[in-house]
């Protein structure tokens, strides 16, 4: 960490599909010198999305969602006559769009919208036929739902999957009781960028969380608790082979053959990989100032969880990976962990 200027780190392993190791290095707020611990809030980026895409896939296994269904059959009105969707107005591909696809990150999107040079959403491929992560799709998942249960997201992930998993320094807004406890995130330079207070449900990255509360998740989701068996296995099923070179810019014409020997490919929700261990699944998340990463070997009831408020996080999660968990499989290129000691 001192070598390659990360500010703090949390980590949490998992072994025969339960907790078993939980700690935090470093400062939460170094101009401060407070350090980070097992219950400071971090901001979970697109953690996020693996914990929304299992709420969609517990209302999937009750039948309130269609995988398949387009879309905009579940809309009172046309998807382009909704503000922020107008740009698809000339673009009749809108109608092939399922909540698999936004799950998937195969609708053709952008990763976000004002991405765009007009800063309006449009569809990049037809959808379905290949993979690019996109925000912008999660959250457009976030809007059916809500336009069918007439229920805030945010509330349903409490009462479905934080209160029943003990995850109690979580939410999806910024709450008032984070206030003692939380870390501010560095950039690069370890300069403070602070903690953004989020006032709005964003099922892309909206989420605060500790390590300790989301390696609950991690071992509710390896224990299949509040999931069906069936509805577990669709969700870690792969939908899409990847062939980009990287993972982002997400809208690259760049391809590699090079994660075909772990066959490299998205789920719902989630990212597939295969290893002499058994096949594997992973989530990340980004922002300025904070890297995550988690990933689960299932068939060994192993994980780890990788937390850090820093820019710099990253460059040392690929020999963190190797060394705590024998991982020696992760795309880190494709994922552009890009270890430290071999950065220009």
């Amino acid at each position: 960490m001192r070598e390659a200027h990360v500010t703090g780190l949390n980590v949490a392993i998992l072994n025969d599909n339960k907790i078993v190791y939980v700690k935090s290095f470093g400062f939460r707020n170094k101009e401060e010198n407070k350090l980070l611990t097992e219950n400071t809030v971090m901001y979970g980026a697109s953690f996020t999305k693996s914990v929304f895409t299992y709420l969609v896939m517990q209302l999937v296994g009750e039948g309130v969602l269609d995988l398949d269904k387009p879309i905009y059959q579940y809309l009172p009105k046309p998807l382009p006559e909704y503000e922020k969707y107008q740009g698809l107005a000339s673009d009749e591909r809108y109608k092939l769009i399922s909540i698999r696809m936004l799950l998937s990150h195969t609708a053709g999107f952008p990763n976000f919208a004002w991405l765009n040079p007009d800063k309006k959403l449009d569809i990049k491929f037809t959808p379905g036929t290949k993979y690019a992560y996109s925000g912008e799709g999660i959250n457009m998942a976030q809007f059916v739902i809500e336009s069918i249960t007439k229920k805030d997201v945010g509330e349903m992930m409490r009462d479905r999957i934080f209160k029943p998993l003990g995850m109690t320094h979580t939410g999806m807004t910024w709450q008032e009781q984070f206030k003692d406890e939380v870390a501010i995130g560095y950039d690069e330079n370890e300069k403070p960028l602070g903690h953004n207070q989020r006032s709005k449900v964003n099922a892309a990255g909206s989420m605060d969380t500790t390590i300790s509360d989301y390696a609950r998740f991690v071992e509710g989701v390896m224990q299949g608790r509040g999931l069906t068996k069936q509805m577990k296995e669709v969700m870690l099923t792969p939908q899409i082979q990847i062939y980009s070179k990287t993972q982002f810019p997400t809208i690259s014409p760049e391809t590699t053959d090079e994660n075909l020997p772990i066959k490299l490919a998205y789920g719902l929700g989630w990212g597939l990989f295969q290893t002499p261990y058994g096949k594997a699944y992973f989530k990340e998340g980004h922002d300025d100032g904070w890297e995550n990463h988690s990933v689960i070997f299932p068939d060994k009831g192993i994980a780890i969880i990788l937390m850090s408020n820093s820019s710099n996080g990253d460059s040392i999660f690929r020999e963190l990976l190797e060394t705590l968990v024998k991982d020696k499989y992760t795309p880190w290129k494709w994922e552009g962990y890009i270890p430290y000691n071999r950065q220009r």
